[in-house]
């Protein structure tokens, strides 16, 4: 291990003097595409640094143990090596576990409705804002591409864009079944209703990404249109995209252009389908190697939450967070960091089983 983290600080270093040289520093791409290289090493370079520093710290506190003035402070420097020599080896087994090529990419969030009518599209509203005001607190970008609101203010589904930084590596463990638990506004005897909605993050994919044969799609155009049939614009904007051999279809009517609509509906369905084909993937792994924490799978319910008791449990960890209001605007960093912690320490014991 010691050997890889010496290997990765020399072609740190090797980066570093190539970005400074001036052919370099004056090619925009290809500046760019070693400091990306670069950033990329960056957090391990830094970690191994500072392991190299405790263990020098170390070697210097065993030599002054001898010494009967100093070994009482250089017990004391030696304990204090060990431990921050323990502390940041543990930290660079985590970051030099393989990492998701797709963590960097931004994500396409679908959100449907699923048992509970009326009462699971306004809980699917609810999500929709939870993910938003999430992604604002991130400054990341948030645009719809398709939205299919119900009359009383519900989302029957609504496919949304979220760009930032990290923005995969941060949403991609919420896919799955969401399930809520609360008396609707409509419920007179104050019963409780349990609703389903089901959530599923892809990351975005262009067309070159994921290749698609034109031959296999069929693309239809039609006019927009909002809650109860009313147009949102006279024009026939709005793109329908089938990929004929899969059936998957694919809307996007939130653009006014229709190339746009076209361009964001081919993103969206190269992304489904890139999806479609990793689910596949994993489905031939060995049981024993694939994740615990959550497959992605649809149809796997991952959370519940209850309004009465203010909790919302995340089933796949056994986490129960009491600040369900919190969570509600936005604030799930908490399960969030718990979800990739218990993913990092099933690829540790797995590449240690190995």
């Amino acid at each position: 291990m010691l050997e890889k983290l010496k290997a990765i600080e020399e072609r740190f270093i090797e980066l570093e003097n190539r970005m400074a040289q001036p052919e370099v520093y004056s090619d925009v791409n290809a500046y760019a595409k070693l400091a990306k290289d670069q950033k990329e090493l960056a957090p391990v370079v830094e970690a191994y640094r500072l392991y190299k520093k405790y263990d020098s710290n170390a070697k210097e506190a065993k030599a002054l143990l001898s010494d009967p003035e100093m070994k009482e402070m250089a017990q004391e420097e030696l304990e204090e090596a060990k431990e921050g020599m323990e502390k940041t080896l543990e930290q660079l087994k985590i970051l030099l576990l393989p990492k998701d090529p797709n963590d960097d990419k931004n994500v396409i969030v679908e959100i449907r409705g699923g048992a509970g009518g009326d009462e699971a599209a306004l809980f699917a509203n609810s999500l929709y804002r939870m993910y938003s005001m999430y992604a604002e607190s991130k400054r990341w970008k948030t645009e719809i591409a398709n939205i299919n609101e119900t009359e009383i203010g519900g989302i029957k589904e609504v496919s949304f864009i979220i760009e930032g930084e990290g923005a995969y590596s941060r949403l991609k463990f919420e896919s799955g079944v969401h399930r809520v638990q609360r008396v609707p506004e409509t419920e007179t005897a104050g019963r409780i209703h349990t609703s389903t909605v089901t959530v599923a993050v892809l990351p975005e994919m262009d067309e070159v990404d994921f290749e698609i044969n034109p031959a296999d799609l069929q693309i239809d155009t039609y006019r927009s249109s909002g809650a109860g049939g009313q147009h949102v614009n006279k024009t026939e904007s709005a793109i329908r995209i089938t990929h004929l051999p899969t059936g998957t279809v694919v809307e996007c009517q939130d653009e006014r252009s229709q190339h746009k609509n076209r361009e964001r509906a081919m993103k969206i369905l190269a992304s489904r389908l890139y999806e479609a084909e990793q689910a596949k993937r994993n489905a031939e792994l060995a049981a024993e190697r694939k994740s615990q924490v959550g497959t992605g799978d649809r149809s796997e319910r991952i959370r519940t939450y209850n309004f009465p008791q203010g909790r919302v449990t995340d089933h796949r960890i056994g986490l129960t967070l009491y600040k369900i209001e919190q969570i509600m605007n936005g604030d799930i960093d908490e399960i969030i960091d718990a979800l990739i912690t218990a993913d990092q320490a099933e690829k540790m014991k797995a590449s240690s089983e190995e």
